[in-house]
């Protein structure tokens, strides 16, 4: 059943080159026929003006067959260049795939998992991506160097146990050993350059569209469309499955992959406005949950049944679908009893009073928390911001240091240190007090971890301050389960926007307060978290971070799992 692996890297190497040849084959012929197609469509109109003595004379059938020919070759090579050298570079941007964070445990734990089926495989190197996405799924790609690439959602990580993951990244592996990512990478990259050429003929007020520049978008979507399909069914759905099979002998565990499948077929595995056109490169086709697949969905699928897949490992395992299934089941029912409960704010205050808010209220912070190292490579300080600045050896090239929170580097990398030299040159004062601070009740900030990611929390009012990267991590993962009354809360909220959207202006007006952000002292503006969630909260668009009130983020977080 499955197909031997290649011996090194070099011989997927020359897989790639035989792939490569073939697909710009396939290219080339489509551009004839298409080619052909449209000088027809003008031989016939001229023809009929001209008589049968000229345009359709056979001389000059042949000069124009020949003509055809090296257009559609050019064309070809144009286009497959264009797919090769920059396809893989514009999917990693369209799918906002970014390195990992090695001091965050679950990417650390992808990371730790991707380097070791990569030397249990011989592959001399493999760069591990994370799509900042709440979706399960998974994919590889080969970048223009050769490199190959494995890249997992942030849901991906944070619902998988260690050895699911593991499977998955192996079936990752067994496409770049197999020569398949290198194959499907170059096919769907053959629609970047229609996505670029839509993108430039859209315009970007859609209420001033015109007819002239939306019919070109559209048709060169059509064209997109054609090639994909074109190209995708020569793509065997049966590499899935040889996918799977090979990822067994990495791993040499068809349970965890047959639960990791089943865990990505139940929830929501749509990733990204594009993730469609690029559906041949993920472990499963991006759906929405619920959606019904119709009949064209389902003739040009890329893949293989997922319960076809599953019913097979589960026989290498020597054991019944439904046994898989129960166990995706009892994993999940003791995952959530694990979770620790998270109450309301409300409930905090009922149970531990106003004293223990009072006592947390003053926290010995020093404000003093800049080192310089001045031109003789000494460090100076401890200094406050406002004194930072005033140094006569002070440039924004200078290296300083951020004692309180460990980190090193130049001036102009702080947001903090950017904004106090923008009120600098607007000549506003600096107001080192509110470093830190919590913008409604002015108290010291305090370290936390929140679903595993650092925050910063208001011990008085239970106001969070998050790093916009790193909200789809906290949205993803599921190490809290939360109070009734919190539930009751998101219900509430989620009632009243729907039967009144007016009640979001009624909460934005709430929070029409100016409020200085804590981290870089800008003003933080109320905007909506996101098109989909629309619960207003107060961003700062200079050094990016996210305040939230108490509870607002759980709340978002209640409306995220139950949508």
């Amino acid at each position: 059943m499955t197909k031997k692996l290649a011996l090194d890297f070099y011989e997927v190497q020359r897989q790639q080159q035989r792939k490569s040849l073939f697909v710009f084959f396939i290219l080339i012929l489509f551009y004839f026929i298409a080619v052909g197609f449209f000088s027809g469509i003008l031989l016939l109109c001229f023809g009929v003006f001209l008589g049968k003595g000229g345009l359709l004379a056979g001389s000059f059938l042949t000069k124009l067959l020949l003509l055809n020919t090296a257009l559609s070759i050019i064309i070809a090579s144009f286009h497959f260049y264009d797919a090769k050298k920059f396809g893989a570079r514009f999917i990693l941007k369209r799918l906002m795939a970014r390195l990992p964070d090695r001091s965050d445990r679950y990417h650390k734990q992808f990371v730790n998992s991707v380097e070791g089926i990569r030397i249990a495989s011989g592959l001399p190197r493999v760069i591990p991506r994370i799509i900042p996405q709440s979706a399960i799924n998974a994919l590889a790609l080969v970048s223009a160097s050769g490199t190959p690439n494995i890249i997992a959602t942030e849901g991906l990580l944070s619902e998988l146990t260690r050895d699911e993951l593991e499977a998955v990244v192996s079936h990752e592996v067994a496409h770049i050993i197999r020569g398949d990512a290198f194959y499907i990478t170059l096919v769907c990259s053959l629609t970047n350059l229609f996505e670029r050429l839509r993108l430039a003929l859209e315009p970007e007020d859609h209420a001033q569209r015109s007819g002239a520049a939306l019919y070109p978008a559209y048709l060169l979507v059509s064209i997109s469309a054609i090639i994909m399909r074109l190209l995708s069914t020569l793509i065997s759905r049966e590499r899935e499955i040889l996918a799977d099979a090979a990822a067994v002998e990495l791993c040499r565990n068809p349970k965890a992959l047959a639960r990791a499948l089943y865990k990505t077929h139940l929830k929501n595995s749509f990733v990204g406005d594009f993730s469609l056109t690029y559906s041949p490169l993920f472990i499963l086709p991006p759906k929405l949950v619920g959606k019904s697949e119709g009949f064209f969905s389902r003739l040009f699928n890329s893949h293989p049944p997922v319960m076809k897949r599953i019913s097979l490992l589960a026989d290498m395992a020597n054991t019944k679908l439904h046994k898989i299934i129960e166990e995706v089941y009892e994993s999940q029912k003791r995952r959530k009893e694990a979770q620790i409960l998270l109450p309301s704010r409300e409930e905090v205050i009922q149970e531990t009073g106003s004293a223990a808010a009072e006592e947390d209220k003053v926290v010995p912070l020093e404000g003093k928390v800049w080192s310089i190292r001045d031109p003789q490579g000494d460090w100076q300080g401890p200094y406050a911001l406002n004194e930072l600045l005033f140094i006569r050896f002070f440039t924004s090239m200078i290296w300083i240091k951020n004692l309180q929170e460990g980190v090193e580097a130049q001036a102009r990398e702080f947001a903090q240190i950017r904004g106090a030299l923008r009120k600098l040159g607007k000549k506003k004062p600096l107001d080192s007090n509110k470093q830190n601070r919590c913008p409604r009740c002015h108290v010291f900030l305090r370290e936390d971890y929140y679903e595993g990611t650092p925050i910063k929390i208001c011990p008085q009012c239970s106001g969070k301050l998050v790093d916009s990267s790193f909200k789809w991590r906290i949205l993803s993962r599921r190490e809290v389960t939360f109070s009734e009354n919190l539930i009751k809360k998101a219900h509430d909220f989620k009632e009243q926007f729907l039967s009144n959207p007016v009640y979001i202006q009624k909460i934005r007006q709430q929070k029409s307060k100016k409020i200085t952000c804590p981290h870089c002292g800008s003003r933080m503006l109320p905007r909506p978290f996101s098109y989909q969630y629309v619960i207003p909260v107060d961003k700062c668009f200079y050094c990016y971070k996210i305040w939230f009130d108490a509870d607002e983020l759980e709340i978002l977080q209640i409306l995220t799992e139950k949508s």
